[in-house]
């Protein structure tokens, strides 16, 4: 006679399961206001920081704004949810909801939604901020902007899920960042135009989605129409999160040994 848990008769997705974990992470979220405030907040902060640190050159603040617009959110994103899903799993949370009939693309997916709804008002402030508070001169659409804020913090919540797996605890998923992000930082072409670049530096910076966030921020810095290279960039973005969420998905575990 066989035996199975009942996780094991879960279907491989389900909507319902997927909406009902993120309304739980949202109330969860709602109760913890320092991580809200680290999340809505604190990349306004840093915007209205960078403007004034080039208060007397404000062209600089047009040339590297809207890069860092994506940046923030995406560096915020990947703290706060490698963090949070860690906490769920050192706490024993995650062992006991995937006793249920609830799969791991379930959580991943509801986890995503959640920390999504609130990346799009993380991004919608940010964007707003930038454009209609702090003068960014944008040449095409501040909607564009948005999109691709919005992208780059949901590709920092997948990386925030996926290294949350290999972390033992929250001070190890804090060290992840400077060996996930801080390269990508350093190599997307924020500092220096990637062409300019050693030949193997700019090839590694080819595979990094960071550096098409960055090249789809200045499409629409630069030019008021949509661009083909804008939508490619875009897409590589979205893919990459998309392709990350699955990758954690796969090395979701239960518990921390």
């Amino acid at each position: 006679m066989s035996t199975t848990t009942p996780a094991a008769h879960t279907a491989a997705f389900s909507t319902a399961r997927t909406t009902a974990t993120a309304a739980r992470v949202l109330r969860q979220l709602r109760h913890d206001p320092r991580t809200i405030a680290l999340m809505l907040l604190v990349p306004c902060l840093m915007l209205v920081l960078l403007r004034y640190v080039f208060d007397a050159s404000p062209r600089t603040f047009d040339d590297i704004g809207a890069s860092l617009l994506g940046i923030f959110p995406l560096i915020t994103m990947f703290l706060v949810t490698s963090i949070a899903t860690l906490r769920e799993r050192t706490s024993g949370t995650l062992e006991r909801l995937l006793a249920m009939p609830l799969g791991k693309a379930d959580l991943i997916a509801g986890y995503a939604l959640a920390f999504g709804t609130v990346a799009v008002v993380q991004s919608a402030l940010a964007t707003g901020l930038a454009v209609w508070f702090l003068g960014l001169d944008v040449t095409g659409s501040p909607w564009l902007l948005l999109l691709v804020a919005l992208l780059d913090a949901l590709l920092g919540t997948a990386l925030g899920l996926f290294v949350s797996a290999f972390a033992a605890s929250e001070f190890q998923a804090v060290q992840f960042m400077p060996a996930v992000v801080f390269p990508q930082l350093l190599l997307c072409g924020l500092f220096t135009p990637r062409a300019d670049m050693h030949p193997v530096l700019e090839a590694v910076s080819d595979v990094l989605p960071m550096s098409y966030a960055v090249d789809g921020m200045n499409e629409v810095l630069h030019h008021t129409d949509l661009t083909s290279a804008f939508v490619r960039d875009v897409m590589i973005v979205a893919g990459c999160a998309l392709l990350v969420l699955a990758l954690g998905a796969v090395t979701l575990r239960r518990r921390t040994d």
